[in-house]
């Protein structure tokens, strides 16, 4: 039986970044930017090449990945980029309906300024991509954006959760989404709204703005893509 008064076995290490951490966000990042597309396999020696470290971090990485979803692991393909339908898209989206409206409230309610602040430089940076020329640097924009204001709210787990959903969302929302329903002049014109309510520090519009933003994204997902309109 274990004594209280026994040394531990382990002793508390101290927190950094791995280098699993940063060949994770490395392979985030393309996948994201769409330097790696859905569907393609990612074989780990090729990627331990580019990256220029051993085979393990990036094994390691990529169970990482797997187990939020931005990519999967087969039996017979290996590891490749998930490849995201309208309904993979709506069950992300509909938790993200959850989480992130209760999120925003809370970052609100805190009224930390660089919440404030960082939202705001990733609503810039949407504005100046509203051509639609780039939906993937579009897609990112608004994915900070979306991140700024739901990180603040106190809760890590939430803000994990949330981080996982908005991979992949940023991957869906332009394969999918968008490609179906250009919604994203309509979408930017929603964060004006909602980054305005967040900055007069009322929650409970913050709230209501976000779960109709999300709600938007749910209710197109939710048709047949051949009810899209025709652009």
């Amino acid at each position: 039986m274990y004594s209280m008064s026994e040394e531990p076995v382990l002793r508390p290490v101290a927190r950094s970044t791995t280098r699993t951490d940063l060949v994770s966000d490395s392979i985030r990042a393309a996948i994201l930017s769409g330097g790696i597309k859905p569907g393609e396999t990612l074989v780990e020696r090729r990627l331990a090449e580019q990256l220029g470290v051993s085979k393990t971090p990036v094994r390691e990485a990529l169970i990482g990945l797997a187990s939020t979803g931005l990519v999967v692991i087969s039996p017979n393909r290996g590891v490749s980029v998930r490849v995201l339908g309208v309904a993979d898209l709506r069950k992300a989206q509909e938790v993200r309906l959850l989480l992130e409206p209760w999120a925003v409230a809370g970052s609100t309610r805190l009224g930390r300024p660089e919440t404030v602040e960082d939202a705001r430089v990733a609503l810039e940076e949407a504005r100046e991509l509203l051509s639609g020329e780039d939906p993937t640097a579009l897609s990112l924009a608004n994915r900070r954006f979306h991140r700024a204001l739901y990180s603040a709210c106190g809760n890590e787990l939430v803000t994990t959760q949330l981080d996982n959903l908005q991979d992949l969302t940023a991957l869906g929302t332009v394969t999918v989404l968008w490609r179906h329903w250009p919604t994203w002049r309509e979408e930017f014109a929603e964060h004006e709204n909602i980054l305005a309510a967040v900055e007069a520090g009322n929650a409970s519009l913050a709230e209501r703005l976000t779960r109709a933003h999300v709600k938007r994204s749910v209710t197109h997902l939710a048709r047949n893509p051949e009810q899209a309109p025709q652009h």
